[in-house]
């Protein structure tokens, strides 16, 4: 099982991404973050893509939920991919696919 956190700290306009994982490697495919511009996780059956064109989404100026949706859009087996992202401005987006691993799955989504 997997667990990430995107988050930005309102004070400092600091952003990360943290996770936990039964899987080696996991800081090389899942964090991408960037100072000013955002913060993706990319997990479940992860596409190693959606990290960097992620954050080329945010820093085009979009925001988080439309570049959540657009990286959705584009990718075929969605439906086995797990994404959240924050933006500069603090906007969330999130994604779960049907597919994802079970007995449980989702994305909590807190301010």
């Amino acid at each position: 099982m997997t667990y990430s956190i995107v988050a930005r700290d309102a004070a400092t306009g600091h952003l990360g991404v943290g996770a936990q994982t039964h899987f080696f490697g996991v800081g090389t495919l899942l964090p991408w973050a960037e100072a000013g511009v955002g913060a993706v996780a990319t997990q479940a059956f992860v596409n190693v893509d959606h990290g960097p064109h992620g954050l080329d989404l945010l820093r085009a100026g979009m925001s988080a939920a439309t570049a959540v949706a657009a990286l959705v859009a584009d990718d075929p087996d969605s439906e086995y991919r797990q994404l959240g992202v924050v933006d500069a401005a603090g906007g969330l987006g999130t994604y779960t696919g049907t597919h994802c691993a079970r007995p449980w799955r989702a994305h909590p989504v807190t301010r």
